[in-house]
């Protein structure tokens, strides 16, 4: 069977289906939603496929978004149509285990079976070999300035099926609608459509390989990629020559003011910081700063004392948030950042409390069913609205405890973490 067969196989085609109605997302240019998406295959799938098959078909031009970044800036991504992310995932289903058997052993981003975490524990293993000067990579906007004819030459040296190739150019060549303006896409993979993260490992294997060659330690995820060595000037040779290699070969820019050289305590890598322990003399990874700034103002907005919403759905999300930030990052060291980070969010929510009982009388009253007593009860409820001195210096503090946030359904960052980083290290 050929390979545009197997892809547009029946079985193939509904496991892609099912895979993008329940990842939901948004509209692409047509306005199709996801639940919309289903019928509209059942009654057009014979003729999709023969136009396939024909290479008439021409997928929709993708909706640009632009997201913010952390540190500024935006990353624009391209939404793909209801039926065309059905397409591309159908696409990506049949070529990824045929791609897999390309790929290095040190590449982890977006392949099944591997993680941000996989790859920090293998930089982990090359800083405590002695590899104690990193080269960090940064290409610049990878996404968007990808050589497309050279994207497709790689992908056909693999696959060597003209009809799959012609169907994926297409994806490429589609164009970009932005405020009502089509603009043709003639560099680069868009991200957002399920197609992009295959396409970029396939691009960036040939990095991989180059990588293996020299007989480099790397680590690679996506398009970030940092190098091990052993010293800064063996770093700085590096540096030179990969970048040209990249440059030169791949057609690729890279970003001269973010490529560096530097120790691992001044590198943040997929969100980790790296310091060597005093005790054991080992490198070993925590949440860098920046990311643990971010994970606490995304606590506080949750606790902003002006969102009219119920406390249960208020701890829900909180949890959320809590478990997927610790899951992330739960091979780092970082008890005491937990401890703080606990006691910082349990003050927020005691304001959040305090202000939802808003009179003496409930305030009182509150209180008192907490376990205060009545006369100390009265006392503290007649404070006002001093929220900082109130719910760190009088009775709240014992009266909403972390038993009894705990029994609303908070979890303990401190508990979680301690479960997780256990479950993962030992």
């Amino acid at each position: 069977m050929k390979l545009i067969e197997q892809i547009l196989a029946k079985n193939n085609v509904r496991e892609a289906l099912n895979r993008v109605v329940s990842n939901k997302g948004a509209s692409g240019i047509d306005g199709m939603k996801v639940e919309e998406l289903r019928d509209y295959m059942n009654a057009n799938w014979t003729s999709i496929k023969q136009s396939i098959l024909e290479r008439r078909y021409k997928p929709a031009p993708v909706r640009r978004v632009e997201i913010p970044k952390p540190n500024g800036g935006v990353r624009k991504l391209g939404i793909p149509t209801v039926v065309d992310r059905t397409l591309q995932q159908s696409i990506v289903q049949v070529l990824t285990p045929i791609f897999e058997a390309e790929f290095q052993e040190n590449s982890y981003g977006f392949r099944p079976g591997r993680s941000c975490e996989q790859a920090v524990q293998k930089l982990l293993e090359y800083l405590n070999e002695g590899a104690e000067w990193i080269v960090d990579i940064d290409l610049e906007k990878f996404f968007d300035n990808v050589p497309q004819d050279k994207l497709m030459s790689y992908v056909g040296l693999v696959i060597h099926d003209p009809d799959t190739e012609s169907l994926i150019r297409k994806y490429l060549k589609s164009g970009v609608m932005e405020n009502g303006l089509y603009e043709a896409t003639e560099l680069g993979t868009p991200q957002g459509g399920n197609l992009s993260p295959l396409l970029s490992n396939v691009m960036l294997n040939e990095l991989d390989k180059e990588m293996v060659r020299r007989g480099l330690r790397y680590v690679r995820y996506a398009d970030d990629c940092v190098i091990a060595v052993r010293s800064e000037a063996s770093a700085k040779r590096v540096m030179h020559s990969v970048t040209q290699w990249i440059e030169r070969v791949l057609g690729l820019k890279v970003n001269a003011t973010k490529t560096h050289v530097c120790r691992p305590s001044k590198l943040k890598y997929l969100g980790f910081g790296f310091y060597k322990s005093p005790q054991t003399k080992q490198w070993t990874a925590r949440p860098h700063e920046d990311s643990v700034a971010k994970f606490v103002r995304n606590l506080k907005k949750l606790c902003k004392r002006s969102w009219s919403i119920s406390m249960t759905a208020r701890i829900t999300m909180l949890n959320r948030v809590i478990r997927g930030w610790i899951n992330y990052f739960a091979i780092g060291a970082m008890k005491g950042k937990m401890v703080g980070i606990d006691e910082h969010l349990r003050t927020m929510l005691r304001k959040v409390i305090w202000k939802q009982w808003k009179t003496p009388r409930k305030r009182a009253w509150g209180l008192r069913k907490l376990g205060i007593c009545n006369d100390l009860a009265k006392l503290t409820s007649c404070s006002g609205d001093r929220y900082e001195w109130v719910v760190r210096r009088t009775c709240v503090v014992r009266a909403i405890s972390k038993d009894v946030l705990a029994r609303r359904g908070l979890v303990s960052c401190l508990d979680y973490y301690a479960i997780s980083h256990s479950l993962k290290t030992n």
